[in-house]
């Protein structure tokens, strides 16, 4: 195709046509459009389009994050993995093809480092969370100057992290971009060096041990924002330079944003009823169960003191418990009411069996 060099910005009233289908990893593949009238696209790197899908039954509207770069706006690009409840996805990845017209609107979204320049960033990714830090880190690199990333993404498996070699072929050429991936397991007969379990406040300290410095830009699953959020705070770090997009609710505008009601502890008053010692001691809610028993007189035996030994573990019989750990206890335990002392921090009034 021609390029049209006195053509104007693409606009959503002309349709988007398919010209590029490149598999990725499993059930997940990227789709390149260009605007048959040669039409070049202006956006913000992070920002997200909407396809008007026909799928079986009546046309679908669903949102996806641009995983290409503003800085190479001959063709725009969307990065889509199914899900096993997909319905435009499962349409694309089966039957979207070269030559095929798609109806599309946008660019939209507030996600992007052009809001909020800085020195040095902090990209945290989970899954196909991972393609507006691609969009953002492709226009980076393109910029001539890149910038301070470390570039932490989260996946089940090595053979699940999409754009691995992309992402590593920009990392062998520029010191600028540290990548750090964690992943739940490894492939089969497939040697890993890299992290391996869920993401966590120690993991995240030897990832990025400047990460108080950072501006932090996290897409994924919601519960693995919140877990990161929880981190984050728990850590001192300002939340004000934290953003986050959904890729199952993207943001459009600033009155858009979601209120995040994440619970944190403050200074408000609570207690602890240590059952087995009868005593009952009043404390704050940034207080430690742990903390609050050393006072009491009371011993938990105890380990690392950060959530990682699983040696403070005693079993909570009432009240709610705000706890970030890193990973010294199972799920199993915390849905049979057990807890790590040293990471818990009593949400009112709490009772445990010490």
């Amino acid at each position: 195709m021609q390029q049209n060099w006195t053509a104007k910005p693409w606009s959503d009233a002309e349709w988007l046509e398919c010209a590029m289908v490149v598999p990725d990893v499993a059930d997940a593949a990227s789709f390149t459009f260009r605007a048959p009238s040669g039409a070049w696209f202006d956006y913000q790197p992070g920002q997200f389009i909407t396809l008007d899908l026909p799928v079986p039954g009546g046309n679908v509207q669903r949102t996806y994050t641009i995983s290409s770069s503003p800085s190479r706006p001959l063709s725009i690009s969307v990065t889509v993995k199914a899900q096993k409840d997909s319905v435009g996805t499962r349409w694309m990845l089966d039957h979207l093809k070269p030559g095929m017209k798609i109806k599309a609107y946008g660019p939209s979204g507030i996600f992007s480092f052009h809001r909020h320049p800085a020195k040095k960033y902090l990209f945290i990714s989970a899954g196909s969370g991972i393609t507006p830090m691609m969009s953002m880190t492709t226009w980076a690199w393109d910029s001539g100057e890149m910038p301070d990333i470390v570039f932490v993404h989260a996946a089940r498996r090595p053979s699940e992290i999409i754009f691995r070699e992309r992402l590593e072929q920009f990392a062998n050429r520029v010191p600028g971009l540290q990548l750090r991936f964690t992943v739940e397991e490894p492939d089969p007969f497939r040697a890993w060096p890299g992290y391996r379990g869920r993401l966590s406040q120690i993991m995240l300290g030897l990832m990025a041990p400047d990460y108080l410095d950072r501006e932090v830009f996290c897409c994924g699953p919601e519960p693995f924002m919140q877990g990161v959020r929880e981190m984050l705070q728990s850590l001192g770090y300002d939340m004000s330079r934290y953003h986050q997009e959904s890729f199952g609710m993207a943001v459009a505008t600033e009155a858009e944003k979601p209120v995040l009601a994440d619970v944190t502890p403050s200074e408000a008053a609570a207690s602890i009823t240590f059952a087995a010692s009868g005593k009952t001691a009043a404390c704050a809610e940034t207080d430690t169960v742990l903390a609050v028993a050393k006072r009491s007189g009371l011993n938990i035996p105890s380990g690392c003191t950060f959530g990682l030994c699983g040696t403070c573990k005693v079993r909570k019989t009432a009240g709610e418990v705000h706890m970030v750990h890193n990973g010294g206890i199972t799920d199993e335990d915390i849905a049979e009411g057990y807890i790590l002392a040293c990471c818990s921090h009593p949400m009112g009034a709490v009772t445990v069996e010490v």
